[in-house]
């Protein structure tokens, strides 16, 4: 069986690291595996991309400056929708051609169009799509927030400008970019019966089989795997001496690839860390805060600790010491799937604290392994921030996360299940 991963790139992103990953483990398993990007940054022979022309950039441009257009030339917002309206067809590529199965992640951002995606599934060869966000059954958007209106139609979507109309408008005197894309999907999907959907949390999954465009198509829950030749657990005092961290703080990670991103939630940490210092100022010698990612500078002196900024890691083992290096992950994305972060930190023996949403809380056994607090709470925050540090809690919650991932992210396990989907 030939299986072709298909996605926007081989590198960047989190869906680009968990189709890498798979890759990994489908190949460790015995099968013949090629990946096709856009974007190709890595040195891996079996990634195959697109001749990078001026029309291939051309086509990413186009996308943005139409959604642009139709926001009422806003740039705001422009980032969370994709309309699919420009891309390349891959059908006609000799990879595509050698493929049994055509197996989709993420593809936007002017890599597929969605006519490109009918091409696919109408060919007739098996197609497999890992959902990485809801945008394979919503109109437009990449996460909902909310919003219902894709379990019935997509329509005056709240990213377009005027779109904030009741859910209860006429659905017809919606037709905006989100009805329009909703209704070729529609189209496409209404066409075919061997195309299967995998969330890689169960609440993606579950969300995925509540949207109008599901109806009738399989969804399946498969979490994305992890090589544990490298996140596993190592000697936490040598990690500090790579990073160059200090061994006398009990350190608080957090990670982005550009932590000012609103949605990863740094706000959140920065306040309950505020609030620590009011309420535990005994803590205050002990404590550091370690961010990584682009622009990790820009957060000194928004912290009352001491902060250690970290430019964006690409190498997983620098980046799987940094995790061992710490006490606590923190993650208080305010929208997320199956964070790779949580997966990698939990690897090595890493306790996370994070807020329930998206799939967080299927990661997280709270108080077994970490800590899952209210959404958007910067006090219950703190508080599983103070939880994971006190020494006794520490002392089970770090074999605990280490044995659970080690469980649910093992490569031979989610080979398997792929295996299984590939051929049903």
């Amino acid at each position: 069986m030939n299986v072709l991963i298909v996605n926007t790139s081989d590198k960047t992103g989190g869906a680009a690291i968990a189709a890498n990953r798979l890759m990994d483990a489908l190949q460790s398993h015995g099968m013949k595996v090629r990946m096709l990007v856009r974007d190709k940054q890595t040195q891996k022979l079996e990634v195959n991309a697109l001749p990078r022309t001026l029309r291939n950039k051309l086509r990413f441009v186009w996308e943005r400056a139409v959604i642009w257009l139709h926001n009422g030339f806003s740039m705001n917002k422009l980032w969370l929708a994709d309309i699919a309206n420009t891309g390349t067809d891959i059908t006609k590529l000799p990879e595509f051609e050698w493929a049994d199965v055509v197996h989709l992640h993420w593809i936007n951002q002017g890599f597929l169009s969605w006519s490109d995606v009918e091409r696919i599934v109408k060919s007739g060869k098996r197609v497999v799509w890992t959902l990485h966000d809801q945008w394979a059954y919503t109109g437009i958007c990449h996460y909902t927030d909310g919003c219902e209106r894709y379990q019935s139609h997509c329509h005056h979507c709240p990213l377009m400008f005027g779109g904030n109309a009741d859910a209860d408008a006429d659905v017809k005197g919606g037709k905006d970019l989100s009805y329009r894309l909703f209704e070729k999907k529609m189209k496409t999907y209404r066409l075919v019966n061997h195309i299967t959907f995998v969330g890689c949390s169960q609440w993606i999954s579950d969300l995925a089989r509540k949207s109008a465009l599901m109806q009738g198509l399989r969804v399946v829950h498969i979490p994305n795997t992890i090589d544990q030749r490298i996140f596993c657990p190592t000697d936490k005092t040598a990690a500090r001496v790579v990073h160059g961290l200090p061994q006398n703080k009990r350190l608080l990670l957090f990670s982005s690839l550009k932590v000012t991103d609103k949605r990863k939630g740094i706000d959140y940490l920065i306040e309950a860390c505020q609030l620590l210092h009011q309420q535990h100022p005994e803590m205050d010698e002990k404590i550091g805060i370690v961010v990584v990612g682009k622009r990790a500078e820009s957060m000194q002196g928004a912290f009352p600790y001491p902060l250690y900024a970290v430019d964006y890691i690409s190498d997983e083992s620098r980046m799987a010491l940094l995790y061992t290096a710490v006490d606590a992950f923190i993650t208080p994305s305010l929208q997320d799937n199956l964070p790779n972060t949580i997966v990698e930190a939990m690897s090595v023996g890493t306790p996370c604290v994070g807020f329930r949403v998206g799939g967080i809380p299927e990661m997280i056994n709270h108080r077994h392994d970490g800590y899952v607090a209210k959404p958007c709470n910067s006090q219950d925050l703190a508080d599983g921030i103070m939880y994971v540090l006190d020494d006794e809690n520490a002392a089970k919650l770090s074999p605990a996360a280490a044995k659970f991932a080690a469980q649910t992210y093992n490569p031979s396990r989610i080979a398997r299940m792929y295996e299984d989907v590939y051929s049903s």
